[in-house]
């Protein structure tokens, strides 16, 4: 009796799904995937079998080897719906440019409970509102008080590495460079140390720790479901691993907003810009515009922690990642790597005497010195070109998506693989060729704008890429002003990993000397 009861469920459920899968067949997601290349959709499984069992390593290798294998975008068919992976052009720019598909894909809603419905997450009229809010922050009138963080920081970090520049020890670059980017965004976001802190400690580690649940969630498809993921006990170690995090974030927001209702009580119009960024005696801070937007009934308290947490997990990572491979990549390239130290020596030279004394021998350059190195600019997007710290965004279509006649429908997730579209050789001829002259202005208006997008691009593009690419310029000219970088980790031993942004599995390595 038993036997036939389990028969009988077991026969049901067979059903359901079957049937299941029958419908979703009949729908135009179903149309567009037999239109597009990809696996063998299983029956009620479809592509689902692909993803599986599979650790961060293989899960990387996936992505790549479908990009390979079909030599265009692709797509998957999973729990009945169609998902486009995107790594080429004409998908990209569909996108990308669209102000219509910018809300982001089922993926961020993992992110929600370290940083809420933040700018990165939002969408619709709440992300337009705090993208309107945060635009004064990234001013570039506000650039050169950010600066003189970089160049602080940059100090620290080239004392840390003179330790080492013997020429024979090897430097493990991540530990180093992630600190060096996380101390830079603390400040410039919060506008406090790091260092002062006695939670400093905990407070980075826990970022570490909650990155790696993030992680592991995202690419493991069977804890998509917020019940099954708190049935197998999921849910309590982040928010134990979150509490330091929030309490941190919400401490230093509730100092500074003491400071800032000080100096509004002594100021004729504190919110002016004239008065927040250049008539404080303190430093400015991202925070100080999200304290000028509360005070005008803007944004609340939890909606500026939401900010506050945004930037600085999203600041420190993925700008970590792209001063670790472009170091790496010069200390491969030394050609390349003299080249940017002759320009450098050039405007030095060209200057006069601009080093302080008092940071170890580092240059003292402002913002319009530091665009006067053209080579150097063409390095940095060529190695946001080959590692873009970022690698893969996903977005869901609102309405339908047409590409070339197929028709895919309301709420197709969009996977953009910009690790792979940076790679099409219709773009980039010899893509894993390290090249920085595919970015002279006369070779780099001849492609598609949409075809280079390491800080993505249309109306969600990342607000701070003027902000990072002056940071990672400011940490390079004082390494190359300081050592000459030799290297440790070829490009070819670089094993990739998932992961929120660009790891290599492997530790970075170079080594350096002491130039006279």
């Amino acid at each position: 009796m038993l036997l036939a009861v389990l028969v009988f469920i077991l026969g049901s459920c067979i059903t359901v799904l079957l049937v299941r899968d029958y419908h979703s067949k009949q729908t135009d997601g179903f149309r567009a995937a037999k239109r597009y290349p990809g696996g063998r959709m299983v029956p009620v499984l479809g592509n689902l079998l692909e993803l599986l069992f599979k650790n961060p390593v293989q899960t990387f290798a996936y992505a790549r080897e479908n990009a390979t294998r079909y030599g265009e975008s692709y797509r998957q068919w999973i729990d009945g719906k169609v998902i486009l992976n995107i790594t080429r052009t004409k998908e990209a720019e569909k996108i990308l440019a669209s102000t219509q598909h910018t809300r982001k894909s089922i993926l961020y809603k993992f992110l929600h409970p370290l940083m809420g419905d933040g700018l990165l997450c939002s969408k619709g009229s709440k992300w337009q509102q705090r993208r309107r809010i945060l635009t004064p922050a990234f001013h570039f009138n506000i650039l050169p008080k950010f600066l003189t963080i970089f160049q602080e920081e940059s100090d620290k970090l080239v004392q840390q590495l003179d330790r080492f520049a013997d020429g024979v020890q090897d430097i493990v670059l991540q530990p180093i460079v992630t600190s060096f980017a996380l101390h830079t965004i603390c400040e410039t976001a919060m506008g406090v140390k790091l260092d002062a802190y006695n939670e400093a400690d905990q407070y980075k580690a826990k970022v570490y720790e909650v990155g790696e649940m993030l992680v592991h969630r995202t690419m493991s498809p069977w804890l998509y479901n917020d019940r099954v993921y708190r049935l197998l006990g999921y849910d309590g170690p982040l928010a134990e691993s979150l509490k330091p995090i929030h309490h941190f974030t919400r401490s230093i927001i509730r100092q500074r907003r003491q400071n800032f209702q000080a100096q509004a009580a002594s100021t004729p119009d504190p919110n002016s810009e004239d008065n927040m960024y250049f008539g404080s005696k303190q430093r400015y801070a991202m925070l100080d515009t999200l304290l000028a937007a509360e005070a005008k009934e803007q944004i609340d308290e939890e909606g500026i922690r939401e900010e506050v947490d945004t930037f600085m997990f999203e600041g420190h990572d993925t700008t970590a990642a792209a001063i670790m491979f472009t170091l790496v990549l010069l200390a491969n390239e030394q050609d390349v790597q003299e080249r940017c130290y002759k320009e450098l020596a050039n405007l030095l030279d060209g200057l006069g005497d601009t080093t302080d004394p008092t940071a170890t021998g580092s240059v003292r350059l402002t913002v319009q010195d530091y665009q006067q190195l053209p080579y150097l600019d063409r390095v940095i997007k060529e190695s946001l070109r080959l590692y873009p710290p970022v690698a893969f965004i996903s977005r869901t279509t609102t309405g339908e998506l047409v590409v070339d006649g197929t028709v895919f429908p309301h709420n197709t997730i969009t996977h953009v693989h910009i690790y792979d579209l940076h790679r099409d050789p219709a773009q980039f001829p010899n893509p894993e060729h390290f090249d920085p002259d595919r970015f002279l202005p006369e070779v780099a208006e001849k492609r598609n704008p949409y075809a280079y997008v390491p800080f993505s691009a249309g109306p969600r593009n990342c607000i701070g890429q003027k902000f990072a690419l002056l940071e990672i310029k400011t940490v390079l000219v004082a390494v190359l002003n300081r050592f000459r970088l030799l290297p440790v980790t070829r490009r070819a031993e670089i094993i990739f990993m998932a992961d929120l942004v660009l790891r290599a599995k492997t530790p970075l390595k170079v080594r350096l000397v002491r130039r006279h």
